[in-house]
């Protein structure tokens, strides 16, 4: 029957920001709990084994606030834990995947380019997402190592511009012309990304997809909240509250409380 448990969405930090508007878009009516790990991170430059245990802490504190499905809304944590919490726990959980498949799709070169953090780069499930759609396309890889830690100082300092020239520049001296924005993050650099790159190259990321699954998979178990109310956001955090709440208030558009995420 219809629920209106609410639905866990976690991230190392705010990067699950821009899937979670995909997801409020498609499930106006929802109720969200999201958790931003910025005590941990960054994942990506963290272990497989340091993610995965990590990932399980924090659904095991989703858990206890009787969330109904969960979204890994970030690929670092996706490539290091999805498979085992699909074995552990019996709720619906949606990971988040590169867009390699459209990208290959929409390139007329041949030449696509992967911008991801070094631990989705470096994690089996993004090499046997190359090996599945890599027919006859040049896919060429590039890790951001700082781009992850530019967003989450709030985009201020130096402007985005030349931290985003550092690790495109060498992609597009390759001829891509689809690029694939493999960390949630990296949605919040679209704009510098699009500008330095050209209109001529498509930029895919995939948060609308993800939203699109959770809502078939809700809809599958008959779980959709249908009281037609608007749903409302509930916002904790490792670290500094009052810095994620500043950062929440910047990407989100609202200054939520944020509530001290229990050492789980």
């Amino acid at each position: 029957m219809p629920s209106s448990s609410p639905i866990g969405i976690f991230d190392s930090g705010v990067g699950g920001l821009s899937v979670l508007r995909h997801i409020r878009e498609r499930l106006p009516s929802e109720e969200i709990i999201y958790v931003a790990d910025r005590g941990y991170m960054p994942y990506g430059e963290r272990s497989v084994e340091e993610v995965a245990a990590r990932s399980i802490q924090i659904v095991e504190f989703l858990l206890t606030q009787s969330v109904k499905a969960i979204v890994v809304a970030c690929n670092t944590a996706t490539a290091a834990a999805v498979s085992i919490l699909r074995e552990n726990y019996a709720l619906p959980i949606v990971g988040m995947e590169p867009g390699i498949k459209p990208a290959i799709a929409q390139s007329k070169s041949g030449h696509v380019g992967v911008l991801a953090t070094e631990g989705t780069l470096l994690s089996e499930k993004f090499r046997a997402l190359l090996d599945r759609y890599n027919d006859g396309c040049q896919i060429h890889v590039q890790a951001c190592p700082d781009w992850v830690e530019h967003i989450e100082q709030g985009l201020s300092g130096q402007p985005s511009e030349p931290v985003v020239h550092r690790h495109l520049a060498p992609l597009l001296a390759k001829e891509v012309d689809s690029l694939v924005l493999g960390c949630t993050h990296y949605p919040f650099l679209r704009e510098a990304i699009q500008q330095m790159a050209g209109d001529q190259v498509s930029v895919i990321e995939t948060g609308q997809p993800v939203a699109r699954q959770l809502y078939r998979r809700l809809d599958e178990l008959d779980l959709l909240n249908d009281s037609g109310c608007s749903g409302t956001e509930q916002f904790w955090g490792s670290g500094s509250t009052t810095e994620l709440q500043q950062l929440v208030a910047k990407l989100w558009g609202e200054s939520p409380a944020i509530n001290p995420l229990p050492e789980v």
